[in-house]
Formats: C-alpha cells, sequence, structure tokens
C-alpha cells in the first residue's frame, strides 16, 4: 500500500500501521543485505534446520502505546532474521527479555518465537538496520537506506518520551534521524557511553546502553545489574511506575 503524507492521515491507524509493516517486509533496496538474509534462510545453522527461516527485513515489535522506544543496530542472523521479531531467538533476546519482564516492560522473560505470547507493555523495540548484515556491520549506504522505515515506525508512536538506544550505531542512526528532522543542529553534541543521558529540544530524553549483543555479555562489559539500571531510569523518566 502506497501513501502520501496527507493519505495516510486520513487513514484509520491499523491501516497506516499495517502499510508501514508491509513496506518494511517488502522492501529491497540494498542487494547485498537482502542476497545475505535470503542465503543465511536457506543454508541455516544446525540446530535449526527444521524451521523456515523469516529471512526479510524485521518490523519493530510492541506497544503503540509505548512511552519507552528502544532501538537496536539490525537482526541477528540466526535471530530475528530466523524468527521474524526483535531479539527473539538469539543470545541477545536471552539477556535482555528477562530484564524488560523483571521490569514491567515484558509479559514474559522468555522470547522465542513470534508465536510464543510474548507481549510488551509501554515500550517498542525496533532498530536502526531491519536485515542482518554480514558481520553485524551495515555499510552507511545501506543505514541511510533503512532510515526512512525507522522515520515511519517512529511517526506511529506519538506518546513515547524516552528512547533508549542499544550501542553506538543505533544511536547514531537516532540522531540521523533527528538531524533530518531538524530537532537537533549537531549530532556531535550528543556523545554516545553507556548510562549516557540527554534532554533533546523536542523534549524527549535519550538514554545510550551498551548493545546486549554476546560479545559484551559473555565478557562482563554488560551485565545485568547495569542493563536493569538503564530502564529503571527509563520508566522514571517515562513517568512510569517504578517496578518493586
Amino acid at each position: 500500500m502506497r501513501m502520501d503524507s496527507g493519505s495516510s492521515r486520513r487513514l484509520p491507524p491499523v491501516l497506516v500501521r499495517k502499510a508501514v509493516r508491509e513496506a518494511m517486509v517488502g522492501c529491497e533496496r540494498c542487494p547485498r543485505l537482502r542476497e545475505y538474509c535470503a542465503k543465511i534462510g536457506e543454508v541455516k545453522r544446525r540446530a535449526y534446520m527444521d524451521q523456515v527461516y523469516w529471512a526479510r527485513p524485521v518490523p519493530g515489535f510492541g506497544d503503540y502505546g509505548a512511552k519507552v522506544l528502544i532501538l537496536g543496530l539490525a537482526p541477528g542472523a540466526h535471530g530475528a532474521n530466523r524468527t521474524g521479531r526483535p531479539f527473539t531467538g538469539d543470545g541477545a533476546g536471552y539477556f535482555m527479555y528477562p530484564v524488560l519482564h523483571e521490569l514491567g516492560f515484558a509479559s514474559q522473560a522468555l522470547a522465542t518465537s513470534r508465536t510464543d505470547g510474548l507481549k510488551l507493555k509501554d515500550a517498542w523495540i525496533g532498530s536502526v538496520v531491519r536485515c542482518a548484515p554480514p558481520g553485524d556491520k551495515p555499510t552507511p549506504e545501506e543505514q541511510r537506506n533503512c532510515s526512512g522505515h525507522l522515520t515511519a515506525e517512529i511517526d506511529l508512536l506519538t506518546r513515547v518520551k524516552v528512547v533508549v538506544c542499544l550501542g553506538k550505531i543505533a544511536w547514531d542512526g537516532y540522531l540521523r534521524h533527528l538531524h533530518e528532522r531538524g530537532v537537533i543542529e549537531r549530532k556531535s553534541a550528543y556523545v554516545f557511553g553507556h548510562e549516557a543521558e540527554y534532554l533533546l529540544p523536542n523534549g524527549l530524553w535519550l538514554l545510550g546502553s551498551y548493545h546486549p549483543s554476546l560479545r559484551n555479555t559473555n565478557t562482563g562489559r554488560l551485565n545485568e545489574g547495569m542493563f536493569a539500571g538503564v530502564f529503571v531510569r527509563a520508566r522514571e523518566l517515562a513517568g512510569l511506575e517504578a517496578i518493586e
């Protein structure tokens, strides 16, 4: 479904959401990424040989009334690229969702498939690149190609008060979105770091966290306490009730 800005305002929200999702899932802008995702879905990993991989761009997931937007880098090759849902079925998700569950953002601690019953409350999870990139390294051009999908999804989330970026690439991608929208003048004024915190000119809060990748969690660069601390702060800044 193709829409211009005028027609999108006239459509019921459910149809706008459907159109944004369909445009994302059907995207073919980056031949390198599309070829890589399709190949991974054919070759598969031994543990998943009996599964049908999603192998398409991965749309965001969560509560459209979210007050906290969580942005990652891109789908994992055998995680979201397999399951079709962000941080589902891989090590990063197995680390992240238990924390989100403990803090009241997720209905359960385990995320294994799109049909596992997991729901988010007050949170939305997306990424700055929607296809799994080789080596977890999308090119600058691929990041630019995907920026329109991020913007379209953000426009659906009208109640967001806090944005948590997981890793520097997600941070830079969100700053690029803000710069293109005229919200900020200089991206260099916002320096990434774990627990980085900025009040943006549009009244939103921007928080940084190390990405919950296995290379960070297995080495101790990021632990559960550090990760939870960011989301406790996100709840506070979003005006959400504290979880005891």
